[in-house]
């Protein structure tokens, strides 16, 4: 499998970690779309939101539980910050493996255009 974040996640290719855990690790966005621009990704590889199941959702629990944490370390908690997911083609999925983009550290834009 030739996996951009998998090899993230495998130490393979360097990146700026902000956060690491056994199940998932988080690094700053090599093209930010905001001060603060930082990818959520589980180790596993999961394609996308379409293949969370029951056996796996608890990642995406803990996902949200570590984007809080990382929103207080990153000092945007309190002024807001955004959250997406890309989902399959149409959604712009760009990389095939699940991961959340946590964006803020300014004022950002109300339409997603």
């Amino acid at each position: 499998m030739d996996c951009i974040f998998c090899a993230i996640a495998n130490k393979e290719i360097p990146s700026q970690i902000v956060f690491e855990n056994d199940n998932l690790v988080a690094f700053r966005d090599l093209n930010p779309q905001a001060p603060v621009h930082i990818l959520v990704v589980p180790k596993m590889h999961i394609s996308s939101m379409n293949e969370i199941t029951s056996e796996n959702s608890h990642i995406t629990a803990e996902i949200f539980e570590v984007i809080n944490k990382i929103a207080e370390k990153e000092n945007i908690k309190d002024s807001g910050y955004r959250v997406i997911s890309n989902c399959g083609e149409d959604g712009c999925q760009s990389v095939k493996h699940l991961h959340f983009h946590l964006i803020g550290g300014k004022k950002l834009s109300e339409t997603l255009s």
